[in-house]
C-alpha cells in the first residue's frame, strides 16, 4: 500500500538515498531539507521527490507540516559534534542538543497531533548505536542520542492507544561522510597545536573507532523502507543487528 513518508535531513546521506528508494517504491515521498540551496538542487536531480525546505529548528517550518496528510515520519535530520566534554564550549553542546533532541522532539509532537486525531501512522526516529553506547570524544553527540532513546520509549507508549506506531532506527558506523566530518573537524575551538595531549589523544581515538571499517550505507537505506513499510515494528532496531557484540570485540593489536 501506498504511504505517504516525510523524511527530514533528505539532502544527504541515510535520508537522501531512502527517500529516492521510496518514492521508486510507489510511495509519495515529502523529501525535506535545511536550507533553500538544498531545496533547489535536490528538486532539480529527483523531480519525483516532493521536496521542501524544513529547518526543524524553525518554528515556521515545522508548521510546514500541517499541509500534508502524513502516514509516516522519518525523523532523520541531525547534526554532528565531538570534543572532550571537560573542554567544550558549551554554546557547542546548546547547538547540537537544538537540532538533535529540540528539532526532532518539535517535529515529532507537531506530528503526532496530527496522527492523534487521525488514529493512524508511524513515526520512525533516527538514534544511533551511540545512543546507547557513549565512548570517549563522542560525548556531545552521544548524550543527544541518550535523550532520543528516552524520548523514542516514551512517545512509543504514550502514542499506541491512538494506533501509533513509534520506533528507534540506531546504525552504527556508516560510511555516509558524516562520520568523518564529525571525528575530523570538531571545531575550531579545539586547536590540536594548544590542545591537551590527553585531549588530543581522545580525539584521535575517536577518529580510529568511528571512521576505520565504515559499514555499507545501503544497508540502512534498506533498513528504513524496511521499517516504513512493516506491519508492526520493535522500539530499537541496530543496524546492523549484531552491532553492539561487534563493538565488544577486542580489536586486533
Amino acid at each position: 500500500m501506498s504511504k505517504t513518508v516525510l523524511i527530514t535531513g533528505a539532502g544527504s546521506g541515510f535520508g537522501h538515498d531512502a527517500a529516492i528508494q521510496l518514492a521508486g517504491r510507489g510511495h509519495t515521498v515529502i523529501a525535506t531539507v535545511e536550507t533553500d540551496k538544498q531545496a533547489a538542487e535536490l528538486s532539480a536531480s529527483h523531480p519525483e521527490l516532493t521536496v521542501a525546505k524544513l529547518d526543524i529548528t524553525n518554528s515556521d517550518d515545522v508548521a510546514k507540516i500541517d499541509q500534508w496528510n502524513l502516514d509516516v515520519l522519518v525523523a532523520n535530520a541531525g547534526r554532528g559534534q565531538t570534543g572532550p566534554l571537560a573542554s567544550i564550549p558549551i554554546d557547542r553542546l546548546r547547538a547540537v542538543f537544538e537540532v538533535n533532541v529540540f528539532g526532532t522532539f518539535a517535529i515529532t509532537q507537531r506530528v503526532a497531533k496530527a496522527m492523534k486525531r487521525k488514529r493512524a501512522g508511524r513515526i520512525l526516529i533516527v538514534s544511533s548505536i551511540a545512543g546507547v553506547r557513549a565512548g570517549i570524544g563522542s560525548g556531545p553527540y552521544a548524550m543527544t542520542k541518550h535523550a532520543l532513546q528516552a524520548m523514542g520509549g516514551v512517545f512509543r507508549q504514550e502514542l499506541a492507544p491512538f494506533g501509533i506506531d513509534v520506533a528507534l532506527v540506531n546504525p552504527g558506523p556508516y560510511a555516509t561522510g558524516f562520520n568523518d566530518r564529525m571525528a575530523n573537524y570538531p571545531g575550531d575551538w579545539l586547536d590540536r597545536r594548544t590542545a591537551d595531549p590527553e585531549d588530543v589523544t581522545i580525539m584521535d581515538s575517536l577518529v580510529k573507532r568511528i571512521t576505520v571499517g565504515q559499514l555499507d550505507p545501503a544497508d540502512v537505506v534498506k533498513r528504513y523502507v524496511e521499517l516504513v513499510e512493516a506491519g508492526e515494528t520493535e522500539l530499537v532496531n541496530f543496524i546492523p543487528k549484531d552491532i553492539l557484540e561487534r563493538l565488544s570485540k577486542p580489536k586486533p593489536a
